[in-house]
Formats: structure tokens, C-alpha cells, sequence
């Protein structure tokens, strides 16, 4: 009970420092802490079509999460799930848009190439790792800004005639829901939800409950041991990447199927990619401590559109507060041995 507690305590204080010295800025600014974080709470659980638009921004967040966390916990960095995003949502808008379906069969379809995408565009990070040793931060890096340039190229040249944005998926496709929309204020809130949710029970189904998983940590551990034992470090490797980056396209998938029904040109990245970085981080790259962290940073950015409306205070605060969690999360160290030392003064 002891170990999860301390595992618990590193991002909870990491959490309430960001938050105080959060405040600390908008006071030094000349704005009202308590009323920024008033307005933001607001924005988050204020009333139904807020918690609406609340949990459609933490969908993307806990797949994002999920991808980084699985490539971490199998000792690899995964930097390119921007790119994998971004290739995961057009390539399920495609499907959404060409084929004439039954929902039953288009839909899964739809959500299925998001995933066949994002996996396919990190086989190539993960394939060059395992055959020649590059290093995947180098590859997926560089593979985030040819995914946005290629889909910008094909939004404009393939699938419209110079348009900066598709036409719309055929229903068929949609994951948008009117029950849901019905009980939030027709918010933009999906049945991306119920896809994240099940992701988060694969994913720790995977690591935690079979030999597949076993393995992939065991090479993430230690390549040379695993290699003695009798498995193939190669395959482990691809494997890994080829599961993250499928985590990472479903998260594309559900903006391009959920939130918007189109793929428009980007003139930049989407930033749910990197941002997957902090939440695994977070969430200490577990299945439950990703979703955690999700509701936090989801919250967060859909609560921030609210503060400038009611407050003045600009938006781009919660960045800072984010940013200021994840140096905290990164000094958990010290955080711990404060913590230690607290507990000792105590006894």
C-alpha cells in the first residue's frame, strides 16, 4: 500500500504546485487567482454542455497518453504520435468519406484504418530501430512533419481539388451520438469515449495480463537478457512501436470521426501529440494514472476557453500551469526525498 501511495504523492504535489504557482503568475499579473480558477472550473463542470465538451477533449488525451505510456513502459520514446495522429485521422476520414456502408461494417471500418495508419507510420521508427540501432526519437521526430506536409498534400491534391478541408463522413462513419448530444446541451461529446475506455483495459490487459506483454517489457528492461532467454528482441521492438502507434492513430481517428467529421490542411501541429508526452508522464505510464491525467490536462484546456470569457484572464495561463506540472513531475525526485524528510519529521 506503502509503494502506491508514494507513487501517488510525486504527481499529486506536482499537481497542487503548478496549480499555486499558477496563481502566483495571474497575481503577479494583475488578475484574480480565484476568480481565474473559479472560471475555469466553470468552464469544466459549469453545466452539462461543458462537461460535454470537457470529455470530448479528454478522449484524444487518454489515447495520446496511451500511446506514449505503452512505447515507455517497453523502453522505447515514442515522439512521433503527433504524426501517427495525424495520418490515424486522415486515413479514417478517407474511409468515411469513399466507401457506401452499413454502419455496422463502416464505422469499425472507419476507426479500424485510424489504427492501421498510426501503427503503419511507426513501424517505420520502430523497424529501423530494431534492423540498424536508430535511434526512434530521431526517426518519429522527423516523420511528424513529413506526416503533416504529406496529408496537407493530399487533402489539397487528392482528395479535394485545392480545398483546405474534405467534405463531411458519411453518417455512417460518425461516432457522433444524440443521446449523448441530447443530455449536453448538443455538445461535440462522442462515442470516442467508450473506444478510449476499452483502449485503456487493452492496454492493460496486454502489459499486466499476457506473455506478449511480458516480453516487451522484458526487452524494454534489458535487451541482452531478454535475447539470452530466448526472445526476439526485433520483433519486440516493431511490435511495441506498431501498438503505440495504433493507440496514436484512434486518437486521430476519433477527432476526424467524432469531434469534426472532416480532415482539414494544418498549418501546424495539432498538439495532442506532444501533449500525450505529459500525460503519460503524469500518469507514471499506467493505464488508470494516463486517464487520471487525461481528465486533468483535458479539463484543463477545455476549462482555459472559459477564463478569458468571464475573467480576461488569457488562456494561454493553463499552458504555463501545465508546463509547471510536468517540470514538477520531472523533479519528482526531490519532490520524494521532500516528502521523506517530511514524513520523518513527523514520526
Amino acid at each position: 500500500m506503502s509503494k502506491y501511495f508514494s507513487k501517488l504523492t510525486s504527481p499529486v504535489i506536482a499537481v497542487i504546485l503548478g496549480l499555486i504557482v499558477g496563481a502566483i503568475i495571474m497575481l503577479v499579473s494583475g488578475y484574480d487567482p480565484i476568480a481565474g480558477y473559479g472560471s475555469m472550473i466553470g468552464g469544466i463542470v459549469g453545466d452539462s454542455y461543458y462537461v460535454g465538451e470537457s470529455v470530448r477533449t479528454i478522449i484524444p488525451y487518454i489515447l495520446a497518453g496511451l500511446a506514449v505510456a505503452f512505447a515507455f513502459r517497453t523502453g522505447l520514446f515514442n515522439i512521433g504520435v503527433e504524426g501517427q495522429l495525424i495520418v490515424g485521422w486522415l486515413a479514417a476520414v478517407w474511409v468515411g468519406i469513399a466507401f457506401d456502408l452499413p454502419r455496422i461494417i463502416h464505422l469499425p471500418l472507419a476507426i479500424l484504418a485510424g489504427a492501421a495508419a498510426g501503427a503503419l507510420w511507426a513501424f517505420i521508427p520502430g523497424y529501423l530501430k530494431a534492423k540498424f540501432r536508430v535511434h526512434e526519437v530521431i526517426v518519429s521526430i522527423m516523420l511528424n512533419y513529413t506526416a503533416l506536409y504529406v496529408t496537407n498534400y493530399l487533402i489539397r491534391n487528392v482528395m479535394t481539388d485545392k480545398l483546405d478541408k474534405t467534405e463531411r463522413i458519411a453518417d455512417t462513419a460518425s461516432l457522433r451520438s444524440p443521446f449523448f448530444e441530447s443530455i449536453t446541451d448538443f455538445s461535440r461529446m462522442h462515442w470516442g469515449i467508450v473506444v478510449a475506455i476499452i483502449c485503456v483495459i487493452i492496454m492493460w490487459f496486454i502489459l499486466e495480463r499476457t506473455k506478449t506483454g511480458f516480453e516487451l517489457k522484458a526487452v524494454g528492461f534489458n535487451q541482452h537478457a531478454s535475447e539470452y532467454a530466448g526472445m526476439s528482441v526485433n520483433k519486440n521492438i516493431i511490435l511495441s512501436m506498431v501498438i503505440s502507434g495504433a493507440f496514436a492513430g484512434l486518437a486521430g481517428a476519433m477527432e476526424g470521426l467524432g469531434t469534426f467529421g472532416y480532415a482539414a490542411v494544418k498549418g501546424g501541429f495539432t498538439g495532442m501529440g506532444f501533449d500525450g508526452i505529459a500525460v503519460a508522464l503524469l500518469g507514471a505510464n499506467t493505464a488508470i494514472g494516463v486517464v487520471l491525467a487525461a481528465l486533468l490536462f483535458g479539463g484543463l484546456k477545455a476549462g482555459a476557453l472559459n477564463m478569458p470569457l468571464e475573467t480576461g484572464i488569457p488562456s494561454e495561463i493553463v499552458d504555463i500551469v501545465i508546463a509547471l506540472i510536468i517540470f514538477f513531475v520531472a523533479s519528482s525526485y526531490f519532490i520524494r526525498w521532500i516528502a521523506a524528510r517530511f514524513k520523518k519529521g513527523v514520526k
